[in-house]
């Protein structure tokens, strides 16, 4: 018989273990008068201290007091549960109990980090709190994992660079991946850059190859030009609703020939977006060269086939298409997939200086941000790769950083994107390379080259003439016009007491931030949180950095965080990995903690449902002794055990394994007793 099988009836032998954390804990803490008053706690038979509880030996003790005591019940303070919780269950595991026959109370956070100040406090708070962990650990109860069958396949949601990594990773380990893209061409942020920092490589030349194999992939299925509108379900089963939009061309038959393009009464006045409003294109287009696929998409929202039934006496697209591709009759085209694991690849935007009109943003032509100058410098771009606005090459050239970046105030954001520095210093050797007799300055208030070659790539371009420039955070930037009655595209750049810089053209280094629909659309359709900053947030910032708190759902790329590119494929390809340890494995085991309905209290009011945030409760009717029954079902596999139905329940129909009532109460009881 295992130790565990009687430890409902048997009389409660509690453990309990003070970690000293190195000196995180001990410092403040005072463990060893800790300990001695544990000792005194119903039901304690032992109580110990060591310096790292988390290592090989401190694990061990545990081990050794569960067989030679006949421990139980076992409670470590020490650090978060977030971070330790299952090293210390696998501990007690071992030892031969139920692994939820373990409590953990952190007095690191909430005792040692919060209360430097106050040792005797520190210490008197470590002692409610581990009488409270006590308290609950008596009534603990064993709880046994279930599990649930995997369906092997994937969902990859945006088709940047990461999303490109984690489809391809997931798919060459064989398993299916659909990737599922909002623009008609896979490629996102990457595909309008020229170059990258800090070799130099062209931006099309590395990514383009990677398009063409994840359009090529005999496991991976395309859905660009599309959108996920729902997904239900959990971990190994999640149901995924895509809305494929009209492209009103049939990709089948277009050859990605242009005359649609070339025929269009509109061609030229609508702004590309691709290329950020710089130039034009028609109702028909392909956002780039390199796109993939290579076939034409018809602007619904510009097209007068669509918005109005008609255009002039008939579509000169459609006259001139040869391959017969047009379709106006096209609808949008709801599909559903069933899937095991989703990876997050959503990417970002870049902020807008137009909420800060002291740049000039928007009011003078040749004040430009990093992107747009990113589609000037490129050989594909509105010049042709010429730096130049309305024809005039600059020869003063002002690049401002943190704009958007690291700004406390309203309007601005107050962490540092990360490639700003390096694009900024990229963009200056650009500018020298193609105008080689330029005056540039970098107006810079901390430069923050941190990764492999950075720094060297720093020195080279200030070795190459261009002057950086440094200013205080706190100092405002104005952008002016040097003459503002006359036309000559002068500006004047004011920073605090520093003598004014004048130029004919000002880069502005905006700020990676989430997108748009980040929250409102795409975190509400997963169910994931995100941060203060509005990036998606991660299960565990070191841990778990890859994970959401949603299990089966994966983080890649810059919608967790600003990050480059070497950094983004890293992560998607671990989110990829984490993605595929399920679909190899074929099923997966669930936490216990979850809710559970106790049938005799419950009469089917459905106060709980509606509040559950993850959907894991249903209203179902059954017979009982001939008559119609209301009651509530628990989907244990969405069930997340936050007991916000517990919380909700009038009369305790609902309740959380590992967090019933009783245990509760009695760490409210014990947390009013004086220690």
């Amino acid at each position: 018989m295992s130790i565990d099988e009687n430890s409902e009836s048997e009389e409660p032998k509690v453990g309990v273990y003070v970690c000293e954390c190195g000196i995180n804990i001990s410092a403040v803490v005072d463990v060893q008068d800790v300990s001695k008053y544990n000792e005194t706690l119903q039901n304690v038979v032992t109580s110990k201290v060591y310096k790292y509880m988390c290592s090989d030996p401190g694990q061990n003790m545990i081990k050794k007091d569960i067989e030679e005591l006949g421990l139980n019940r076992v409670v470590v303070a020490s650090c978060s549960p977030r971070m330790h919780e299952p090293t210390f269950r696998n501990a007690v595991a071992d030892g031969g109990l139920n692994p939820y026959l373990f409590e953990m109370t952190n007095i690191r956070e909430h005792c040692s980090w919060v209360h430097k100040d106050s040792p005797e406090e520190a210490t008197e708070k470590a002692k409610d709190l581990i009488r409270m962990a006590v308290a609950k650990a008596r009534l603990l109860e064993p709880l046994e994992k279930s599990e649930v069958p995997v369906e092997p396949t994937a969902v990859v949601i945006g088709a940047g660079i990461a999303g490109i990594q984690a489809a391809l990773s997931i798919a060459d380990n064989g398993f299916k991946v659909y990737l599922v893209e909002r623009t008609p061409s896979v490629g996102g942020r990457m595909s309008q850059l020229d170059k990258t920092f800090p070799t130099l490589d062209c931006s099309a030349c590395i990514l383009t190859p990677r398009m063409v194999d994840v359009a090529r992939h005999p496991n991976i299925e395309l859905l660009t030009y599309s959108e996920v509108t729902e997904v239900s379900g959990y971990i190994g089963n999640f149901s995924v609703k895509i809305t494929k939009k009209p492209r009103y061309i049939d990709i089948e038959k277009c050859v990605g020939c242009g005359l649609c393009a070339s025929a269009c009464r509109l061609t030229g006045r609508i702004p590309n977006e691709f290329n950020l409003g710089m130039d034009k294109r028609a109702v028909p287009y392909i956002p780039f060269p390199q796109a993939v696929p290579l076939k034409f998409t018809i602007d619904g929202s510009r097209c007068l086939m669509v918005t109005r039934g008609k255009c002039g006496d008939h579509p000169l697209c459609a006259e001139a298409c040869d391959a017969d591709a047009i379709d106006f009759e096209q609808k949008p085209e709801e599909i559903e997939l069933k899937v095991g694991t989703i990876v997050i690849a959503s990417g970002f935007d870049m902020y807008d200086p137009s909420h800060k009109p002291e740049y000039g943003y928007g009011k003078y032509k040749n004040v430009i941000t990093g992107l747009e100058f990113e589609r000037l410098v490129s050989s594909s771009g509105p010049t042709g790769g010429h730096i130049e606005i309305e024809g005039v090459e600059p020869k003063n050239v002002v690049l401002i950083q943190c704009v958007g970046s690291r700004e406390r105030e309203e309007g601005g954001n107050s962490y540092c994107s990360r490639v700003c520095c390096m694009y900024t210093a990229k963009h200056g050797h650009l500018i020298h390379e193609k105008i080689p007799d330029a005056n540039i300055t970098i107006l810079y208030t901390d430069v923050r080259a941190f990764g492999k070659g950075f720094e060297e790539f720093y020195n080279r371009v200030k070795g190459e003439g261009v002057n950086y420039v440094k200013r205080e955070l706190e100092e405002p930037i104005e952008v002016v016009a040097k003459n503002p009655e006359g036309d000559d595209n002068l500006l004047m750049i004011k920073s605090g007491d520093a003598p004014p810089l004048e130029a004919d053209m000002v880069v502005l280094a905006t700020a990676i931030v989430p997108r748009e629909d980040a929250k409102k659309k795409i975190g509400q359709v997963l169910k994931i949180s995100t941060g203060a900053d509005g990036f998606f947030l991660e299960a565990h910032p070191k841990l778990r950095p890859i994970d959401t708190i949603t299990s089966g759902i994966f983080l890649a790329g810059c919608g967790q965080g600003p990050k480059d590119i070497p950094d983004t494929v890293a992560q998607a390809s671990g989110a990829a990995k984490r993605a595929a340890i399920p679909l190899a494995q074929g099923r997966v085991e669930l936490e216990p903690l979850k809710s559970f309905l106790v049938d005799k209290n419950c009469d089917g009011c459905a106060y709980c449902i509606d509040p559950c945030p993850y959907n894991a409760l249903t209203l179902i009717e059954y017979m009982k002794k001939g008559d119609m029954k209301k009651t509530v079902q628990v989907t244990e596999a969405l069930c997340q055990g936050c007991g916000v139905c517990q919380a909700t329940c009038p009369k305790q129909g609902i309740v959380v394994k590992g967090f019933k009532l009783a245990q509760l109460n009695a760490m409210v009881d014990a947390a009013l007793e004086v220690a």
